[in-house]
C-alpha cells in the first residue's frame, strides 16, 4: 500500500469512526460524513489519474456533486432541529414526535 492509499484510506476510517462514536452533535456527524466523503473525492480523482482512462474522469464530479447536495441537506435539518428543538444535540431529538 502506498503512502497516499493509506493516507485517504485513513482520513476515510477516521471519518467513519467520528460518526460512529461521536455522535453527541448533529454538526459533528455532519462534518464526519463530510470529511469522509472529501477523502472519496480525492482517492477518486488520484485513481482517475493514475490509470489514465479519460472515460472515468466525469466520477470524481459526481462524487463532488453528490456531497453538494448531502451537505446542503444536512445543514437545512440542522437549522430546521435548531428551530424546533433548540439544540442540535442528537440525544434530544425523538423519533416518534413530529
Amino acid at each position: 500500500m502506498t503512502p497516499t492509499h493509506f493516507a485517504f484510506s485513513s482520513a476515510f476510517i477516521l471519518g467513519l469512526m467520528g460518526l460512529a462514536f461521536h455522535r453527541t452533535h448533529l454538526l459533528s456527524a455532519l462534518l464526519c460524513l463530510e470529511g469522509m466523503m472529501l477523502s472519496l473525492f480525492i482517492a477518486l480523482s488520484i485513481w482517475t489519474l493514475q490509470v489514465g482512462a479519460t472515460g472515468y474522469s466525469a466520477a470524481p464530479m459526481l462524487v463532488l456533486a453528490f456531497s453538494a447536495c448531502e451537505a446542503s441537506a444536512g445543514l437545512a435539518l440542522l437549522v430546521a432541529t435548531a428551530r424546533t428543538h433548540g439544540t442540535d444535540r442528537l440525544q434530544s431529538l425523538n423519533l416518534l414526535q413530529c
